[in-house]
């Protein structure tokens, strides 16, 4: 991913960015013998989670710019995986630039936008594609191997975003994000936003357990 220009620091939008760059980083480690692997989400293979990462960026990026078509209309989960391109590398680096530098435009963030067929604030809906980079990014570290290190200003919004409201201890569970597994208080940001996801943070790749966590 190449380095985009940081804008001025904006204290109500967050900055995609960082969390795009770690997510970026792992690109080069993500081998052709792994792309079967298992991941964090029991559906998907390392290959599926790309090609759900370059369905994200893309149709994030276009409701960032207010685009609305099919790549913002469709639902997630509501077709089966697409085959991965062969330069998938270079296509998913060059969408995570593009959806980083039309949330760093202040109109994204204004009136309403669409994303996955539903018709939201654009406020919330940056927040959600930064939320989706960056606990994607954590399977895709996971499941690979790599190491991961958000930066602390994207793990709060992803923590303020997930945390159940007053009363609603046992979210239902979605396509992606299960219900709430518990994490210590003390615990690190990362592991408190993988927990609030649905995830266990001790979860490691166990093709003998059909990649549930070890």
């Amino acid at each position: 991913m190449h380095q985009n220009p940081v804008p001025e620091a904006n204290l109500t939008t967050p900055d995609l960015g960082p969390v795009a760059r770690q997510v970026g980083l792992l690109l080069s480690g993500v081998t052709d013998d792994r792309l079967a692997a298992p991941t964090p989400c029991p559906e998907y293979a390392v290959r599926d989670l790309l090609q759900h990462l370059l369905g994200l960026t893309a149709a994030f990026r276009a409701a960032a710019d207010k685009e609305f078509g099919p790549a913002t209309a469709t639902p997630p989960g509501s077709a089966p995986p697409a085959p991965l391109y062969d330069d998938w590398r270079r296509r998913l680096d060059r969408q995570l630039d593009e959806l980083v530098t039309a949330w760093r435009r202040p109109a994204a963030w204004e009136g309403d936008t669409q994303a996955g067929g539903v018709t939201f604030p654009a406020a919330d809906a940056g927040r959600v594609a930064l939320n989706e980079l960056l606990i994607h990014g954590w399977d895709l570290a996971r499941a690979t191997g790599q190491r991961y290190a958000p930066d602390e200003a994207s793990l709060r919004v992803s923590i303020d975003l997930m945390t159940p409201a007053e009363g609603d201890p046992e979210r239902e569970a979605g396509p992606m994000f299960g219900p709430v597994v518990y994490v210590p208080d003390d615990a690190p940001a990362l592991d408190r936003a993988v927990g609030l996801s649905g995830r266990s943070p001790s979860w490691q790749p166990d093709p003998g357990a059909g990649g549930r966590a070890r």
